[in-house]
């Protein structure tokens, strides 16, 4: 009994270092796991990796939170870090919690986040959170989206504004300065009449009338 279990120790001890380096060699936790472009049947879940770690593929725990449905993806050999949910239920509340997959096996589950589809008729997605889930961006990143586009179009519209106004007041200039030159083109004759006279008079030519003598006999 003694020579048995003097071999099942280092048996025992080399089996747990195994477990300690396979342990400490999983890569750690995703974090930043968001839920982001809301719709009645789908939603995109993003997280990210924090560097120095050898990811080679990730897995997704997505649940109902009524418990009805339970769906664990996986995909390894890929560099993404995003996934696409589909066949959803619609104004129904989930929650995912996402998994790095490594050389010697798989990380913690990140925290987790809980979600809501949104209705057919609803446009815009509706966020909500609970203590230690994370909250989502999706909207807030919506909204930034189009107010920086707002700016850039209003900015453009007053550029081009600015230059049609440039061009229309050039443009007057130019055509004022034609029409003065037409103007002093076409000046009235008068202006060009014959030269007077130091005593004011004009110079004209006088023409001596025929004398005529009669003689009566």
């Amino acid at each position: 009994m003694t020579r048995f279990s003097a071999f099942l120790n280092p048996v025992l001890v080399l089996f747990s270092c195994d477990l300690c380096l396979v342990r400490a060699n999983r890569p750690p936790s995703p974090v930043n796991v968001t839920v982001t472009q809301l719709k009645a049947n789908s939603a995109t879940v993003s997280w990210d990796v924090p560097e120095g770690d050898v990811v080679i593929g990730y897995a997704i725990l997505q649940q109902r939170q009524d418990g009805q449905m339970q769906r664990f993806i996986r995909e390894v050999n890929t560099t993404n870090r995003a996934c696409v949910l589909w066949d959803l239920a619609e104004d129904a509340d989930y929650i995912i919690q996402v998994q790095s997959i490594g050389l010697y096996g798989e990380s913690q589950a990140s925290k987790r986040v809980h979600f809501r589809t949104l209705k057919e008729t609803d446009r815009l997605p509706s966020n909500s959170s609970n203590q230690g889930d994370i909250t989502m961006e999706g909207l807030d990143k919506d909204r930034q989206l189009q107010t920086g586009e707002i700016i850039i179009i209003v900015a453009v519209l007053l550029m081009w504004a600015a230059v049609i106004a440039l061009f229309c007041r050039q443009y007057d200039i130019i055509k004022d300065n034609d029409s003065n030159n037409n103007k002093e083109k076409t000046k009235p004759s008068s202006e060009h009449s014959t030269p007077e006279r130091p005593s004011g008079g004009l110079l004209r030519s006088k023409k001596k009338s025929p004398s005529v003598n009669i003689i009566e006999v």
